[in-house]
């Protein structure tokens, strides 16, 4: 007996949700409440001198319709390092888009690194992902998020994938940047000399606190370094520094990026990164 393949629409999906709060204590912070779903979980490495706070994801990857939720909420005066075990991968999509949706709040004082590894976003993957901010006046924020298209060592360099990507920042309940990328078709838009000129990693870096204007020329002196391989800019207003990197190799990118993470901070990314 024969009958029509299943609708992809309607094939069971992941729904994950990890969030965490922190609160001041030994090593800058400490985790107070905890909530873990799905196939997200927090790890807390201890071997450094700050709290360092680690998400897996063992699912492995994110696929077509699947839901992921994660949220960081930082008390007055804690200090965290947040990233990733490893890359996140999305997969193909037959039909709708993987949703991941990350929310930090940061309270009076705060400061947090938000530096996740790389995603890996495959052919035919379809992913709607979205940044929302909420930090005090005073707090401190460095956020960098990466994004590889194709998986280039196995020949994966014309991909057919799309990207929705949109970043808001609200300091004091002011709404202070707002950012939306959009890519259809995201390797030929990529090709294109005006957009990536044959790219296939993109980043975008944001650092939010007072008086932070006055880091951007290391900023920009940092990404020169690196300016034979990666196109960069950097620019400042309002207590903000944004940058965008783009190459066509992802390994590349990465030495860029953590010489501007350095530059802003001081402090190497999260071991995990090597």
């Amino acid at each position: 007996m024969t009958g029509a393949p299943p609708d992809p629409g309607a094939r069971q999906r992941a729904v994950a949700e990890a969030r965490a709060t922190f609160v001041r204590g030994r090593r800058g912070a400490e985790p107070m409440r905890l909530y873990e779903t799905g196939g997200l979980r927090w790890r807390f490495p201890r071997a450094t001198d700050v709290c360092e706070a680690a998400l897996v994801n063992t699912g492995g990857g994110v696929a077509g319709g699947d839901s992921y939720r994660v949220a960081l909420a930082l008390g007055a005066g804690a200090a965290v390092e947040a990233t990733t075990v490893a890359a996140e991968k999305i997969y193909r999509s037959d039909g709708p888009p993987a949703r991941i949706a990350t929310a930090l709040e940061l309270g009076d004082g705060a400061r947090l690194r938000w530096l996740p590894q790389e995603t890996l976003v495959f052919e035919g993957a379809r992913l709607e992902r979205s940044l929302a901010i909420d930090m005090a006046a005073d707090a401190d924020l460095l956020a960098v998020e990466t994004l590889v298209f194709g998986r280039l060592a196995a020949g994966e360099t014309r991909i057919d994938a799309s990207l929705s990507d949109s970043w808001r920042l609200r300091r004091a309940g002011r709404l202070v940047f707002a950012d939306e990328t959009r890519l259809d078709r995201a390797g030929a838009t990529l090709d294109r000399p005006a957009c990536g000129a044959g790219a296939r990693a993109i980043a975008t870096l944001l650092a939010a606190a007072p008086g932070v204007e006055a880091r951007l020329p290391d900023v920009r002196a940092a990404l020169e370094g690196h300016e034979a391989e990666v196109e960069a800019g950097a620019s400042a207003f309002d207590g903000l520094i944004v940058a965008r990197l783009v190459s066509a190799s992802p390994s590349r990118l990465r030495k860029a990026a953590i010489a501007a993470i350095v530059a802003l901070s001081g402090r190497e990314p999260p071991r995990l990164w090597q």
